[in-house]
């Protein structure tokens, strides 16, 4: 294995996939996840505690099984959750989240004599883009749902949950709310380089401690490292076609180099001896992505 670089951050960036996986994706972090979804979601559906499902939909298509979430669960009381980190923009992407928002609808089928009483879907976007449509309105979370033509809620059970994260500007001095800090920490943890005082609830100091480049196992780091650079490299593609004018084929290399970037990272981790078992929950990589790890390491 090479060794490691130094990384000067003191806390790794929650909006590179290692990062937000380590954060929110595994079993010993799901109080944090927690917290962040009941911060978004209506009274009567706050969660006590949930249980993290497979990122690879078992669809009945080919096409199907090409669906894989960044992080996708289920309360305890059948609420399911989709949660996916957008990186940049997507042509079709309210199109993709309608259609990934059918998985945990059509799972819910039984067998027999159903009534097709379903319960609540979630889909939770945080966006480090801003909809091309809404880039005038300063308005940054958004919910979606079923309305009739009176703008009444025709049906509650689906609902879409965006945060337009480029458009949350507060500065720590100006956190008002739950919501404000957890905002300010998804776009400024790589930034600081202690806890601020403001932020000293539990629930942010074992974000801070999970967060700590130097709690990071060896293995751990140059996964990190690997998706920061991809990260970073991601960054400098958009703003550089941004800057060009630039559009047509950039989500579609963005998506190679994303999965690229998965596997380097889950070979990394194999190597170093982690099990398949976390590195799917690092990654999101499907089985059959993980099957082919041993061969390649072997």
């Amino acid at each position: 294995m090479n060794d490691i670089s130094p990384l000067t951050d003191r806390y790794i960036n929650p909006l590179t996939d290692f990062g937000f996986k380590r954060i929110f994706g595994t079993e010993a972090n799901k109080a944090l996840l927690i917290d962040f979804l009941n911060v978004l979601l209506p009274t009567q559906h706050q969660i006590k505690n949930l249980t993290y499902r497979s990122t690879e939909n078992l669809g009945n298509t080919p096409i199907d099984r090409k669906a894989i979430f960044d992080l996708y669960c289920e309360s305890e009381s059948g609420e399911k959750f989709i949660v996916e980190m957008q990186k940049a923009k997507h042509n079709y992407f309210k199109d993709r989240s309608v259609y990934y928002a059918t998985f945990p609808i059509q799972e819910q089928a039984q067998k027999g004599n159903w009534n097709y009483k379903l319960t609540p879907v979630y889909t939770v976007g945080i966006l480090d883009f801003v909809f091309h449509d809404h880039k005038d309105d300063p308005t940054l979370l958004h919910v979606v749902e079923l309305k009739d033509q009176e703008c009444r809620v025709f049906y509650d059970k689906l609902k879409f949950i965006y945060i337009e994260l480029p458009k949350f500007t507060k500065t720590i001095d100006e956190l008002h709310d739950h919501f404000d800090q957890w905002l300010f920490v998804l776009k400024h943890l790589p930034d600081l380089d202690y806890q601020p005082d403001v932020l000293q609830d539990n629930v942010f100091k074992s974000l801070f401690d999970t967060a700590q480049i130097a709690n990071l196992s060896r293995e751990e780091r140059q996964a990190y490292e690997n998706s920061l650079k991809y990260y970073r490299d991601m960054v400098g593609v958009i703003d550089t076609a941004h800057e060009e004018g630039i559009q047509k084929g950039i989500q579609q290399g963005i998506e190679q180099g994303r999965r690229r970037e998965k596997l380097t990272i889950a070979r990394t981790m194999r190597e170093a001896g982690s099990s398949l078992e976390f590195i799917a929950q690092i990654t999101g990589l499907s089985r059959e992505d993980l099957q082919t790890l041993d061969h390649d390491c072997s």
